[in-house]
């Protein structure tokens, strides 16, 4: 950490201030895992909180850790982070997490996240050596992909339950699909609990390499940062972030149990796939493609393309947003800290 010393204080609040960000995370992308079995009338808001804080946490004994190392070790280099490198990062992703919110723009926590570590990185060392290009590179990858996959894959299964459902009428489908939205409902809440808080592990793991109180091996992180982080992702999204539920639930496209069942299931497999894959992409791209697809598979003038527009527009600029106030944090911090 070129000569620099992290005291425990120091530690301490850092670890506080990324909890605080995993909080955030879940209050402002809680929407995601909710905002399609609230805009369908299947659980109340109270209820459809509980429930998706509920799986948020129960993630934690579902998928191993690949996000988290990509994060720690995959963004940029840990030899160039030191402790004003991370408050930076948090710092940024916080401020861009909180303008969002307020406007009530879906955009990705991740990415702030991301966008934060790489402009407070950059603002301490410069592009160089200090990011790891190939772990970087496929982030910025799937701001495209992962909105894509999770499109085609909502789409297809309202196709396919057009096709099964053929011989049944609408409201013989819709009790099937009053319980089968919970279902899916469930299984995109995990897939958001089991990506979005590794990254906050992430972060706290690369804060504790740089501390030298952990290694890059896996086995040196502290379980009681694991617990901590998707309690405090859990405890976010039962707070829930209102703003962004009704963009996501009815400003996209009309959501009905059909509709929103299988724009619940395409996010869930899309995170899934990616969560398995070690790879950090944002539920909010994933939820949005996938409501987008199931609109579109209904009739492509359902879906409000101008909304759309605004949000990609947000998308492109979280990490460079993010990145720009962390680079500023940094230097903030190096000041005054």
């Amino acid at each position: 950490m070129e000569g620099l010393t992290m005291s425990i204080w120091t530690l301490g609040v850092l670890i506080a201030v990324a909890l605080a960000f995993d909080f955030m995370n879940g209050f402002h992308d809680g929407a995601n895992s909710i905002s399609t079995i609230v805009a369908t009338g299947a659980l109340t808001p109270k209820q459809a909180v509980l429930f998706a804080a509920f799986f948020n946490f129960a993630a934690l004994w579902i998928f191993q850790l690949k996000v988290a190392a990509t994060i720690g070790k995959g963004t940029v280099d840990p030899k160039f982070v030191d402790y004003y490198v991370i408050f930076g990062a948090l710092i940024g992703a916080l401020a861009w997490n909180i303008i969002t919110w307020y406007y009530g723009i879906p955009s990705s926590s991740s990415h702030a996240l991301v966008g934060g570590l790489v402009g407070a990185t950059v603002a301490k060392s410069g592009t160089g050596d200090a990011i790891i290009w190939e772990g970087f590179g496929k982030i910025l990858a799937f701001i495209i992909i992962s909105p894509l996959v999770g499109m085609l894959i909502g789409g297809l299964l309202m196709v396919l339950v057009a096709w099964i459902f053929k011989n049944r009428s609408q409201y013989q489908a819709a009790g099937f699909f009053k319980y089968a939205q919970l279902f899916a409902a469930g299984a995109y809440s995990l897939g958001h609990g089991g990506n979005d808080a590794q990254k906050t592990i992430g972060i706290i793991w690369l804060l504790m390499i740089t501390a030298g109180m952990a290694t890059k091996d896996q086995s040196t992180l502290p379980m009681w940062v694991v617990y901590s982080c998707y309690f405090a992702i859990a405890w976010g999204t039962y707070l829930g972030g209102w703003r962004i539920v009704k963009t996501m639930g009815t400003k996209i496209t009309k959501l009905n149990s059909i509709s929103g069942s299988c724009a619940s299931m395409g996010g869930a497999i899309t995170l899934g796939l990616a969560t398995l894959g070690g790879i950090p992409v944002s539920t909010t791209h994933t939820i949005t493609g996938a409501i987008i697809g199931v609109g579109a598979a209904n009739d492509v003038k359902a879906v409000r393309w101008a909304i759309t527009g605004n949000l990609f527009v947000a998308w492109v600029l979280t990490i460079p947003a993010s990145g720009l106030i962390a680079g500023v944090a940094w230097w903030i911090g190096t000041k005054f800290l």
